[in-house]
């Protein structure tokens, strides 16, 4: 009994020892500035500074991503595949690792889990819910796992988060329209993906910016999931059932919605939307016939950046908890041909793959030979 008794609490107090030694495998917050101070911007004035316990490469690395089916999903894949075969880059991997499990977040909370389970060293994730990974995130943390949120980031300070000011995004779209439009009136809101931060962030950020303005708005919203095809057909709906429009904006698919306006005849009206190639081809083109486009957003490398922020963090860099990013913006009527847009590159080719502070930049040519199947 004696006996039992003593090894229970050996038992007990190896497990103590062993948890606590997980949890101190966390990062640890200390001083900035960054590694690479260019690079790795802080988000804010008060943005925390981690420093992870430093592991020897070279290291397994795995993206999560969720949803796939539009262009810049497919493109962030394929951007994510060109980085890690990048000779530098790949030298640091011994693995590489995409999986895409669309819409489902407990799907890809539980591909997450799986990464953890099988020693991976980093997840970068492209987050179905800002809010539904708590669990997940403690886990990572605990197993010593650097994660790093991009793109659709996580409600959280338990990892790093790597991302444009997406509100500041939807605020300038709105700002965009507010200057070009003198009397208010009928608007289009092509949204993305519901349930996103990107999504809502975005569209709190046009809300905000034109009830600020002291005009009447109308407002109509759709949700065209950042892909063409998917908005053309619901702004064409639109433009049949609520139109005519005096102002769109819209979050991704835009060249499927200025497609929309052509084949309803609609007017070229003040557009503000992403980076597509596409989009920016008729901005260019359609601008003396009223199309007045603000083209704004982050093209699919900050992945790349993503992916660069963990192997930092692996290498025992500082990073910061929260990385900011800056926006590609042309507005007209500034758009010019083999700069801003490339009239001979697919339309779907989004536009703003360079991050010079970060010594990131792809060719369309290196972006597209690769596929976006999991790997």
């Amino acid at each position: 009994m004696i006996k039992s008794l003593v090894g229970g609490i050996v038992a007990a107090t190896a497990f103590v020892m062993l948890n606590s030694a997980a949890m101190a495998a966390g990062p640890e917050v200390v001083k900035g500035p960054a590694v690479e101070a260019d690079c790795f911007a802080p988000w804010a004035a008060d943005t925390q500074f981690f420093k992870f316990p430093k592991k020897d490469g070279p290291y397994r690395i795995a993206l999560a991503n969720g949803y796939i089916a539009n262009t810049w999903r497919i493109q962030m894949i394929q951007t994510a595949k060109a980085y890690a075969a990048q000779k530098d880059v790949a030298a640091k991997l011994k693995e590489f690792k995409v999986v895409s499990t669309g819409e489902d977040v407990p799907a890809q909370i539980s591909a997450i889990n799986n990464f953890i389970d099988s020693g991976y060293d980093a997840i970068v994730v492209n987050a179905q819910n800002p809010t539904a990974f708590a669990p997940v995130i403690k886990r990572a943390k605990e197993a010593g796992v650097v994660l790093v949120a991009f793109d659709n980031i996580l409600d959280t300070k338990d990892a790093i988060n790597v991302n444009v000011d997406q509100k500041g995004l939807g605020e300038l779209w709105g700002k965009w329209l507010i200057s070009h439009i003198p009397d208010g009136g009928k608007i289009l809101e092509v949204r993305g993906v519901a349930g996103t931060s990107v999504d809502t962030d975005r569209h709190n950020g046009i809300h905000e910016a034109l009830d600020a303005s002291g005009k009447k708005w109308d407002v109509t919203e759709v949700a065209g999931k950042w892909d063409d095809p998917t908005a053309q057909k619901v702004t064409a709906d639109a433009i049949a059932t609520n139109g005519p429009f005096v102002g769109i904006t819209g979050q991704g698919g835009d060249t499927g919605i200025v497609q929309a306006m052509i084949d309803a005849k609609h007017p070229f009206v003040p557009f503000g939307g992403e980076t597509e190639n596409g989009f920016r081809k008729f901005c260019a083109a359609h601008a003396a016939d009223g199309l007045k486009c603000s083209s704004a957003g982050t093209g699919p490398a900050q992945v790349a950046v993503a992916i660069k922020t963990a192997i930092s963090a692996l290498e025992g860099n500082v990073v910061p908890q929260s990385v900011k990013l800056p926006l590609a913006i042309v507005e007209d009527p500034n758009f010019k041909a083999g700069q801003d847009f490339f009239p001979d590159q697919s339309d779907n080719f989004f536009v703003g793959n360079s991050f010079p502070t970060c010594g990131i930049n792809f060719t369309a040519q290196e972006i597209m030979g690769q596929t976006k199947a999991d790997q």
